[in-house]
């Protein structure tokens, strides 16, 4: 199955509807990736809202 971001959250799946907010908008396309290992102590993720670990794109189309 294709991986697919989650328009709402920007989290990166293959499922049918996002596992982390439950939304059926996905799209295969997407610009670049974030992998979050460490949410608390990343300037990136307060810049981007990521509060969780995981496989985030960075911008959905």
């Amino acid at each position: 199955m294709k991986q697919k971001a989650c328009k709402v959250c920007n989290l990166i799946h293959e499922e049918e509807k996002c596992p982390k907010c439950g939304s059926k908008e996905s799209t295969e396309s997407f610009k670049g990736r974030i992998v979050v290992f460490n949410p608390e102590k990343s300037e990136i993720t307060k810049k981007l809202n990521i509060k969780e670990k995981g496989n985030f794109a960075i911008k959905t189309r």
